[in-house]
């Protein structure tokens, strides 16, 4: 189903649903054809032989095991969460509030990315949840909504590894650069107003596209998300399965561990924190064992393309970093990099080099010290080199599909389906942060 309309915008974006969907493979063939690219390029640019660029494949593809889980803990505690009643009968009341195509996209691009914000796992699957709902209520191009609850996903909110890492002690980098606090990276004044101007950005984008007259409700074939009911006769251990004391017990021994760090003076926002306070949310607000473990089976099917691919982008950073592929693209960057233009070349730097690892953490443990060294020899600013990083890793999201696995698993799309869409919000939000970092560039 095409989407035609009189605005440039509009011609530009239908021309690019087109042509991805002609063309993109699925994310798996992506990641096999990803890894041919760069085992070639080793050889041609980094002079390597076939066996060497093998081994550097091979020891890469256990490095991000634990990178890995994390990843995986990230998306299924934000997916058990967004399962819960509680949050269930929210998305359903945002539902409500739509009666027409327009309406329905508003709500969720604004919906989706807020969560997304808070945290990535999270905003991907109530993004996915809510344009499936929608779907179901307003008739609209179902791949549009879903494009636009992806669109998001760009967004650096807490959850973001890289200022989280960079503001824990204890991190890689510290004896180089010390601690970076989040107050400078993810809440400067800055980096809050480029947030807002994104999402403005965002709904503007979508409501451009003019909706075809023929659209149709969505139909799920059997979405399966209610818990599984009592049975009539309940034993001993459905009687256990089904009470609220164990999830209740070990929700509130999650939130005592927290606590106890609070008044310590010990927390700080990390990945493992991120993990635990949605942990215990999901915890706390399913009604018992069944329900959680049902939305986490749930939350395992759809991370099965982050646990088949990602050792797959690991092998790929191996090879990308034992090759020398990345100390060489990151030095030609730093030739021609000033003070002023490094934060932008940063940017775009950290997007070209997302395509082959599309892993925040991953990626700044390899091309990250090279960065922070260049940055400091150049004299330009650690915490906006940092944030123009993040952005720059998240920006190229958008049509890496990588990451909008889980999302697509929920709605029963294929990338194809919204990169087209999202190849043209790349353009607009990277011309956005570009010229973020110009601005901040002339004003120092």
């Amino acid at each position: 189903m095409s989407i035609i309309g009189g605005t440039r915008v509009e011609t530009i974006t239908n021309l690019s649903v087109r042509v991805v969907q002609r063309w993109l493979p699925s994310a798996y063939v992506l990641a096999l054809l990803l890894t041919a690219v760069v085992f070639v390029l080793g050889m041609v640019v980094g002079g390597q032989s076939p066996m060497a660029m093998a081994g550097f494949w091979g020891a890469g593809f256990s490095k991000l095991f634990t990178f890995g889980m994390q990843m995986v803990l990230v998306l299924l505690t934000g997916y058990v969460l967004a399962m819960t009643p509680p949050v269930q009968a929210m998305l359903t009341g945002l539902t409500n509030m739509a009666s027409t195509p327009k309406q329905a996209l508003v709500i969720t691009i604004v919906t989706s990315f807020i969560c997304y914000y808070l945290n990535w796992g999270f905003g991907m699957v109530a993004g996915a949840i809510l344009a499936r709902e929608m779907g179901r209520r307003v008739a609209i191009h179902f791949p549009l909504i879903v494009a636009a609850a992806y669109g998001g996903e760009l967004v650096r909110g807490p959850s973001s590894s890289i200022p989280l890492v960079i503001a824990t002690p204890g991190h890689f980098l510290e004896d180089r650069i010390g601690l970076v606090p989040v107050s400078e990276t993810l809440y400067a004044p800055w980096n809050i107003f480029l947030t807002v101007l994104l999402l403005v950005l965002l709904v503007g984008f979508f409501l451009l596209q003019r909706l075809p007259q023929d659209m149709i409700k969505f139909e799920a074939e059997d979405a399966d998300d209610a818990a599984p009911a009592r049975p009539a006769e309940m034993t001993p251990s459905d009687r256990m399965e089904f009470s609220r004391l164990p999830t209740l017990f070990l929700g509130l021994l999650t939130v005592a561990f927290l606590a106890g760090q609070i008044v310590a003076g010990e927390f700080s926002i990390t990945l493992n924190t991120v993990i635990l306070i949605f942990l215990a949310l999901g915890l706390l607000l399913h009604p018992n064992s069944s329900a959680y473990l049902h939305a986490a089976e749930k939350a395992v099917g759809a991370a099965r393309g982050i646990i088949v691919q990602f050792p797959l982008y690991a092998g790929i950073a191996g090879m990308m970093t034992s090759s020398g592929l990345v100390t060489e693209f990151s030095e030609a960057i730093i030739s021609v990099a000033t003070r002023e233009s490094f934060p932008l070349l940063t940017f775009l730097s950290a997007g070209l080099v997302n395509f082959f690892i599309p892993s925040g953490g991953g990626q700044w443990a390899i091309q990250g010290p090279i960065m922070m060294e260049a940055a400091y020899a150049l004299g330009a600013d650690p915490a906006r080199t940092i944030m123009a990083f993040t952005w720059g890793d998240g920006w190229t999201n958008q049509i890496q599909p990588f990451w909008a696995l889980p999302l697509l698993g929920v709605a029963g799309l294929s990338a194809r389906d919204i990169m087209g869409y999202l190849l043209v919000w790349l353009v607009i939000s990277g011309v956005a942060i570009a010229g973020t970092f110009v601005v901040l560039a002339a004003m120092a």
